[in-house]
């Protein structure tokens, strides 16, 4: 969606996706926004809740039966299991996809990972549909006059124009770019703390096999499962940085993240993007 400045200020029910690494203070800022105002819609937490939540427990109740003692209980439904996503919370989420290599070690199998990759692919598309009937329920049904949507970081390797097209037609795109400062705080911070994540099937075959060759591994099921994550995460980060930017300049706007950081409320956030559109529109 493109619009002037004035437009934007006039908007009287505000849509809004936010794109960007995590890391970069898109969850920070939807979380400065009145909460009795603006409608939080997390990607990530509706894929875990809707699209991927049946088969996150289908994971957790596998590795459940490998222990005899829970086996038992689940058998005879003495117990039962459920996760418990939340936008602050999506380590459920994070669990399921997983990481590629050793099963000794919580690894997967390639052929196993990239099963999981394809449906985290279709959830989030899923998930990114169901912005605009978000929208319409969330000042409809519950009265938030402004909508916010907190989009997962791998929004732009779905390769779907179609998407992107129903994001742009229903909300206005801001892309928060981030600073080489921080882009190295956040690289950094991966290598402590490796987290799966989604990768585009052709990027992850290139990467995986670069990545074999220079560790002299022959076969993906004796890999370190975090050692893998870790080198390519740097890889993956700087990938994503000029598809963020192609779509912000093709349906959005662009915020520099440190002027993001100095946001404290709504007003704020408000005139930060119409300043944006301001200087970026031609």
């Amino acid at each position: 969606m493109k619009m002037s400045s004035q437009e934007f200020l006039q908007w009287d029910s505000k849509s809004i996706t936010l794109l960007a690494m995590s890391g970069a203070g898109k969850t920070t800022l939807a979380n400065k926004l009145p909460k009795e105002k603006w409608f939080h819609y997390s990607g990530d937490y509706r894929i875990g809740t809707k699209y991927l939540g049946e088969s996150i427990l289908d994971n957790i109740k596998q590795q459940a039966m490998e222990v005899p003692f829970l086996r038992d209980l689940l058998l005879s439904d003495s117990i039962y299991i459920c996760n418990n996503v939340s936008v602050d919370n999506l380590a459920p989420v994070s669990s399921f996809l997983g990481k590629i290599g050793d099963s000794k070690l919580g690894g997967l199998s390639l052929n196993e990972f990239k099963r999981r990759q394809a449906l985290h692919h279709q959830a989030e598309i899923a998930a990114m549909y169901d912005v605009s009937d978000f929208i319409h329920k969330a000042e409809d049904i519950y009265g938030y006059k402004h909508f916010i949507n907190d989009a997962g970081g791998s929004v732009c390797e779905l390769n779907d124009a179609a998407v992107l097209e129903h994001l742009a037609r229903h909300t206005l795109i801001v892309y928060i770019k981030t600073s080489d400062a921080l882009n190295e705080t956040i690289i950094n911070r991966s290598k402590t703390s490796p987290k799966p994540l989604y990768y585009r099937e052709p990027f992850l075959d290139e990467k995986l096999a670069e990545f074999m060759q220079e560790k002299n591994y022959t076969d993906t099921n004796v890999i370190p499962p975090d050692e893998f994550v870790s080198w390519v995460f740097p890889k993956l980060f700087k990938s994503r940085l000029p598809r963020y930017q192609l779509i912000a300049d093709k349906y959005g706007y662009t915020l520099n993240a440190s002027d993001v950081a100095k946001v404290n409320n709504d007003q704020d956030f408000i005139q930060l993007i119409a300043q944006a559109i301001a200087e970026q529109t031609t």
